[in-house]
């Protein structure tokens, strides 16, 4: 088991971590260089929130939901 938990250890930091060891090495030189990653994941989440809000908005301009205070079970 020891074998197997070293080798999942080499994996990240010999391999799955590289990217990010140069991206470190940027880090002297510009920051946005440095925080690219950290830019990727914000322009998803941006785009996931911008789609999400489209989905509600054509979910909620169908009028389907019964908006009473009753409406579910579990409120009244």
């Amino acid at each position: 088991m020891k074998d197997l938990f070293e080798g999942i250890a080499w994996l990240f930091t010999e391999i799955l971590f590289l990217p990010y060891d140069a991206l470190r090495e940027l880090q002297d030189s510009s920051w946005f260089l440095a925080n690219f990653m950290n830019w990727v994941f914000m322009i998803i989440c941006f785009v996931a929130m911008v789609y999400w809000m489209i989905q509600l908005k054509k979910y909620n301009d169908n009028d389907e939901e019964n908006r009473d205070p009753i409406a579910h079970s579990f409120l009244g």
